[in-house]
């Protein structure tokens, strides 16, 4: 069994902004993450994680948000709607694609008590997606509303990385994927503001490429006699910050997520859907659904924007390492199996500590 440690754990990492205490997208203070993992026998590989926004109720308490598709392959849900109303109004679930509707179902019966002072009954659900099927078998139907409730009830601060949740039987530039987190601090003193931020990103990794860590090229694969379709796969990403942003600004700020991911090596293939949610918890910007009055909010200047892109992109590309190096061995389906990235397996190539 390879030694699963974190990329720092592993190298220097490059770049002059400091993480966050756990380096997770729960450093930003009210955002926690939970896990469902589904392993049965030898083709169930699959799972639901929830990442919960802020603390409150959420349909009521609607904190700002932005998306962006850097490839639109995508059966995510609810995107439209946070495009044109700038807002979350229910937690974020990640699964496997053809687990979509019962995520949904499940979403929603977590957030029925939330609804039920409300006459007006519907709801925007944001589920995001990877297709697992090299691992899973993704058409069983084997993950059910009841285990996005189990992922919910779990939520906390500690991000369990790898092979787990909705990452469980992810796949990544031809090695095991799954879930990676990590965050930076904004210093206020930088931004001419009297506090510091936080940008968090958590991503589904579950892409192909040429992997390169940190300006080192990996051996690229040799190209096949046949088509070659390994590079098809996606990455659903996850960013939170509590800066005062507009949802224009978080519709910029999830952009660049998608830009640390391709620092990673991946063109954003064709069948590859990479998308990437954005919000803010800033507590006096969360939107009072019940509120209908003329109301004011703070907005970040666009001046001094650049530190929280450049936060952004760090991130969301120390995450996807995260995810390949906090990944075990794995067998599934029709016996697939995807080996853990092991960094001591390129012990030539990279700087390790």
């Amino acid at each position: 069994m390879k030694e699963c440690k974190r990329i720092r754990e592993w190298m220097e990492v490059p770049g002059r902004l400091e993480t966050g205490p756990l380096n997770s997208i729960t450093d930003v203070p009210g955002v926690t993450v939970g896990h469902c993992t589904l392993i049965e026998g030898d083709n169930i590989r699959t799972g639901v994680t929830v990442v919960k926004p802020h603390q409150g109720n959420v349909y009521i308490m609607r904190p700002p948000a932005g998306v962006c598709a850097g490839n639109g392959h995508t059966k995510a849900t609810g995107s439209l709607q946070i495009e044109e109303m700038g807002e979350l109004e229910s937690c974020i679930a990640l699964t496997s694609t053809l687990s979509v509707g019962p995520a949904m179902q499940g979403l929603l019966d977590y957030h029925k008590a939330d609804m039920q002072d409300c006459s007006f009954k519907s709801i925007n659900l944001c589920v995001m997606e990877t297709n697992d099927g090299p691992l899973n078998d993704i058409m069983g139907g084997h993950v059910r509303p009841e285990h996005v409730a189990q992922a919910a009830a779990c939520a906390g601060t500690h991000v369990e990385e790898g092979g787990v949740g909705a990452g469980t039987g992810c796949t990544c530039f031809g090695y095991k994927g799954g879930i990676g987190t990590s965050s930076r601090v904004v210093r206020g003193v930088n931004i001419g503001e009297d506090r510091d931020f936080t940008v968090g990103v958590m991503l589904q990794a579950n892409f192909g490429g040429n992997l390169n860590i940190y300006g080192h090229q990996l051996p690229f694969p040799p190209l096949p006699t046949y088509i070659d379709d390994s590079p098809r796969g996606s990455c659903s990403i996850v960013v939170a910050t509590d800066a005062p942003m507009s949802d224009r600004q978080l519709r910029r700020l999830a952009r660049r997520a998608i830009v640390g991911m391709t620092l990673t090596g991946t063109p954003l293939t064709n069948s590859s859907g990479d998308y990437a949610v954005a919000f803010s918890n800033y507590e006096k910007n969360l939107r009072n659904y019940k509120e209908e009055r003329i109301r004011s909010i703070d907005v970040l200047s666009d001046n001094r924007i650049n530190l929280f892109f450049e936060a952004c992109a760090e991130a969301a590309r120390e995450a996807v390492y995260n995810a390949l190096c906090m990944a075990q061995d794995m067998k599934g389906i029709d016996g697939h199996e995807f080996k853990g990235f092991n960094p001591l397996d390129f012990a030539s190539l990279l700087p390790l500590k």
